[in-house]
């Protein structure tokens, strides 16, 4: 059974940094892309950040380009977004996805496996 585990929500100020980590288990997910997406309040889920199998290759949406980071431990089927610099805008649940092969895609819908999510606010 493929399970996908979200942790390292919180709640911090503006400005503040978290980390948040994604724990894969139930199949082998080194040649999958992951991704992490997000929804706020009487929003539709949206893309945040993706990483192709190897890491190699790595997509961000426009409005955390430069303070967010993704990536990715093959061998511990764990998948990392580091967010510094946060805004209250990116107050969300965010949810860890998986897609089978390696290809990335940026739309929810491609995506497989989902997290139960976790909650990031980000007070001003």
């Amino acid at each position: 059974q493929v399970q996908l585990v979200e942790s390292g929500g919180g709640l911090v100020h503006t400005g503040g940094s978290l980390r948040l980590t994604c724990a894969a288990s139930g199949r082998p997910f080194s040649r999958d892309a992951m991704g992490w997406f997000r929804q706020a309040p009487g929003k539709e889920r949206e893309f945040v950040a993706a990483s192709s199998w190897r890491g190699s290759s790595t997509y961000y949406t426009d409005s955390v380009k430069g303070r967010f980071t993704i990536s990715r431990d093959n061998a511990k089927n764990t998948v990392y977004l580091q967010m510094n610099s946060l805004k209250p805008e990116d107050t969300a649940v965010y949810y860890c996805a998986v897609r089978r092969g390696g290809i990335v895609y940026t739309t929810a819908n491609e995506y497989d496996y989902w997290g139960q999510g976790t909650q990031v606010t980000v007070s001003s």
